[in-house]
Order: C-alpha cells, then structure tokens, then sequence
C-alpha cells in the first residue's frame, strides 16, 4: 500500500474516531428526548445529568486537536562535535537509505532504537526527525549489526512510515484519552460507593448487627460500558492497521539488508529478544540490586553494567538467538514475530557480506563512559542520584547482607521475646547500610538465643508464630511437626548466614553468569549442613552449630 492510500485509511480511521463520538451524543440526546417525552420528572432530570456525564469526555475527546510531541522521552541530545564518528555512520546510511538524515540523535537508556518526526497538516509536511539510540542496545550489538539497526530505521523516514504515523497516533490517543476519562470516572464511582457501603456496614456494627458484604457490581455501570464502546473501536483501528504496519517493519529490514547486509541485518534481528531479555534480566537482578537499601553500582554503571552480563553469558545468549520468537508480543503489536522476520531476510541471495564478529558499536562513540554516565544523569530520578554508590563485589555483597538482615526481622524480633532474652535489635538496622560492630554483635546474641530455646524445647513455639504457607497452615499432626522442622531448619541456615555475613565471616560474591554465592570460612561448606540436621532431630543437639559460630576469623 502506498503512502498515498494509507495516508488516507489513517484519516478515515481517524474520522471514524469523531464519527463514533457524533452516534454516541444522539443517542444520548435520543434518550434525553425519550425522558422528557414519557417518563416522570424526578426520572428524566436524572437521565439529564447522566447525559451530561458521559457526554463530556466524548466532547473532550472529539475536541483534542493537538497530538503530544515527544512526551515522556528520557535522552541526551548529542551534537556532531561530541560525537563525530556516530553522526558520520547516521549521515551515510541516511544518504545510502535516501532519505534525509536526522536533525537530533539522543542517546536513551532503553534496549531499543527509534525514529519520530514531528510532521505538520496530519503528515503532509515533514518536520524536525529524532534518532533515538538505546546505550544499552548498542553495548549488545557489533558496528556492522547496530548499523543494519540504524539502517533499518532510517527506512522508516525513506518509506515516510514516521510522517504518516502522526495521523495514526492521533487516532491511538484520542481512543486512549477517552476510555481513559471512562475509567477514571468509572474507578471514582466504584470507590465512593465502596466508602459509603463501609460506612453503612460500620453503623450496622456498632449497632451489634452483621456488617453485609461490599459489593460495587453496579457502580460506574455506565462509564464502563462507554469505555467498551470505545476500547472495541481502539482494537478496529489496530487491527485495521496491523497489516501495513507489519508490512512497513519489512520494508525497512529490506532496505537495513540492502545498506547494512544480509547477514549482518539478520544477525541483528536475532540478536535482538536476546538482548531484550537479557537486559530486564540484568536490571532486576543486577542494577537495581540495592536500591531498596538505598545503593546503586558505581555512576555510569547501572545501564553500562549489562556489557559485564553479555560478556559472561555469551553462550547462554547464543542459545537464545538460535530461539527466535514465532508468535507478536502482543495479538495487536506493529511488528511481525521475529522468525518471520528473519526467515525473509535470510532468504535473500548472499550478497558476500558476512557478519562475522567486528569491533564493538562503542567504537562509534568517542566516549562511551562519558556518554552512560550523562544518561544517567538525565534518566534517574534525583532520589536515585542521591544514592550511595558501591562498586560491583561490594554492592553485591551489601545488598545480599542487607536482604538477610531485612528478611530475619521477624524472627529475630520473636527471639527478643522470649523469657529472659535481651532485646539487642540496633536502632535502625532495619536499612542495613552500614553491618557495624554493634549489629553483628546484636544478630550473633541472638542467635545464640535461638540455639538455646531449640535445647530448651521452645522453639517449637516461636516457629509456630511465624508465617506459613497455606499448606503448612493446614496440616495436623506428624505432617505438620515435619512443616515445623522443616521451617525450623530453614529459619536456622537464614539466621547463621546472617550473623556470619553480619560480622564479616562470611561474604557474599558477584558472579554475572549466576546467582550470587556465599563464600564460607574453611570447613563450614561441608559441616554446616550435618550441623543443621542435628539441630532439628527430636533430640536436638546445638553443640556444632554453636562450634562454627565461635570459630574461625573474618574472610
């Protein structure tokens, strides 16, 4: 389909928007006519006003002329003096594309790269073009893949995909918006008749009756059949333009492989839900390790560390590339599933460009340090700037600590109650920023407080009072004396691994191709568990726990 035509199926899908809105006020006008014609006073001034409530953000919707421009966008803009060689690679696969090349480059911190135009009169006039570069994506890619990636969507300006796609978004939003207002106002309605049905069971209480059970089913009714209305016309749309659009994803890739090559555009698109997956991995299990006790890996790091994570799971990635998704994201995503893809491009004839391993795309950017940390700068909120920065083997060792010291709270604080055990908690420890002295002397008491109500047989009830799971909950008899062992020993290994990392005997360590690892003194790898099997037996006997806790020196 040509621009032409799709400019105009953009337009009537965009019409169909106001359309929808125009059949929606005469209904309501046709049921306010009804009302002031047959039905009782009292009846037709409340179908006035919910006429007038629904009709408002159908007016509002229908009224919205302006599409948002780059709103949302998290980048640093980058000029040609600070990164010439980027800006030379971006000029000449513009002029080998034909198109024109970008007037801005802004460097995000997302796994991803994208191009917006701010077109003017629905797309007939072009506008100012951004080229948005994910650091992270191009810590990921050789030189030859990210160019077959800039090549791609530089497509997307040749094939005037980004001019038209001003009209389509219009559309987008204006659903969005509108169903949005329905919801919102739909949400409101439920949690005030949620409130007043609370408050009329309260009185029931007081008054010695049975509070009634809160049921909302009705509330906001009618929002919630408009935002229907309009969420089932926002899927025509998508639907009605899936096809192009998919189609324009394989333009692009086409023109990627003529310019970039065929091995190395396809490459790229098999690299890409590898990356992807990699780098949500790495920011919930590595950069933001801390962040709950207030740390962060060193500035410039927390999206520059995935290049550590790449590097150490090189093969594991590998696997994934050869593991191309064959169904979309989503029923209504733009871009065909990643097999397809490929499979189209590797079917074109070899054009003697091979994807062999090159230099990285940091080769590209004259500081790529420089250029995470000013990400970083610009992305973070100013609380998370403020944070304490660690470098990575202490980082992960703190946040780990401090995970343990957090996570044994609760029993910690039920050993405190015991008869004639001293409440040693540190004020504050709960954040465990600093494992001081005074806290590894604290948890190393209290340990030894455990180990002595499991010699006095107390505690049995002290793991009683923690929680369960549902299973557990509901056992009786010699299933659940085996529940309360088992949580016993595991309450045993949790709280030891805290007072040996507490006081410095025990350390945790960074490894990028697996979980972290707790490094033991000498000895205590192999007779940790047997002494913990000895101290959960009927007969319980605490003395190797005890041994290991007095003995042996910090790490």
């Amino acid at each position: 389909m040509g621009a032409t035509l799709r400019a105009l199926r953009a337009l009537v899908l965009l019409a169909g928007f106001h359309l929808l809105g125009l059949l929606l006020l005469a209904l309501l006008g046709a049921l306010d006519w009804v009302a002031w014609r047959w039905a009782p006073a009292v009846w037709a001034l409340k179908t006035y006003a919910l006429s007038f409530v629904l009709a408002v953000p159908v007016v509002r919707g229908m009224l919205m002329l302006r599409t948002p421009r780059d709103e949302g966008v998290a980048g640093v803009p980058v000029t040609e003096a600070e990164e010439p060689r980027l800006w030379a690679a971006v000029r000449e696969l513009a002029g080998s594309v034909g198109t024109r090349a970008p007037d801005e480059i802004r460097l995000t911190a997302d796994m991803n790269a994208a191009v917006t135009e701010d077109a003017r009169l629905l797309g007939l006039r072009g506008g100012t073009r951004r080229l948005y570069l994910g650091l992270p994506l191009a810590a990921g890619l050789s030189e030859a893949r990210l160019r077959a990636v800039l090549a791609h969507e530089l497509g997307h300006y040749a094939n005037s995909d980004t001019r038209l796609s001003g009209i389509t978004e219009r559309s987008r939003l204006h659903v969005a918006r509108t169903v949005g207002r329905f919801e919102e106002k739909s949400g409101l309605k439920v949690a005030k008749e949620r409130a007043r049905q609370e408050r009329k069971s309260a009185r029931r209480v007081a008054k010695g009756k049975t509070a009634k059970e809160v049921d909302t089913t009705g509330a906001g009714f009618s929002y919630r059949v408009m935002a229907r209305i309009y969420t089932a016309y926002g899927r025509f749309s998508m639907r009605a333009t899936q096809s192009g659009s998919r189609r324009q994803e394989i333009a692009a890739d086409l023109a990627a492989a003529r310019i970039a090559g065929r091995d190395a555009t396809a490459s790229a698109l098999r690299a890409l839900p590898a990356l992807d997956t990699a780098h949500e991995f790495y920011l919930n299990s590595y950069a933001t390790l801390g962040v709950e006790f207030g740390m962060l890996p060193p500035h410039g790091e927390v999206f520059g560390g995935v290049r550590h994570l790449l590097d150490a799971r090189a093969e594991e990635l590998a696997g994934m590339r050869a593991e191309l998704p064959t169904e979309p994201a989503t029923p209504y995503d733009s871009h065909p599933p990643t097999a397809e893809r490929v499979a189209t491009i590797e079917s074109l004839p070899d054009d003697g460009r091979s994807a062999e391993e090159d230099r990285p795309a940091f080769a590209l950017f004259t500081s790529p340090e420089a250029a995470l940390r000013a990400v970083e700068d610009a992305t973070l909120t100013p609380e998370a700037l403020a944070m304490r920065r660690l470098d990575w083997p202490e980082l992960v060792h703190a946040s780990m600590t401090a995970r343990y010291v957090r996570d044994t709270e609760p029993l910690r604080t039920a050993i405190t109650e015991l008869p004639g055990t001293r409440d040693d908690r540190t004020a504050g420890e709960g954040t465990a920023l600093d494992l001081g002295l005074d806290l590894g002397l604290a948890i190393a008491r209290q340990t030894e407080a455990f180990l002595d109500a499991v010699d006095t047989g107390a505690v049995w009830d002290l793991v009683d009072r923690l929680p369960k799971s549902e299973e557990a909950a509901a056992a009786t008899g010699r299933a659940a004396r085996e529940f309360a062992r088992s949580s016993l020993r595991r309450e045993l290994a949790r709280l030891l691994t805290t007072a040996l990392t507490a006081d410095g005997r025990a350390r945790w360590q960074l490894s990028w191709s697996a979980p972290a690892s707790l490094l033991l003194p000498d000895g205590y790898a192999d007779e940790l568990p047997a002494a913990l099997d000895a101290a959960i037996t009927d007969r319980p006997d605490t003395e190797p726990l005890r041994k290991l806790l007095a003995t042996g020196g910090a790490l």
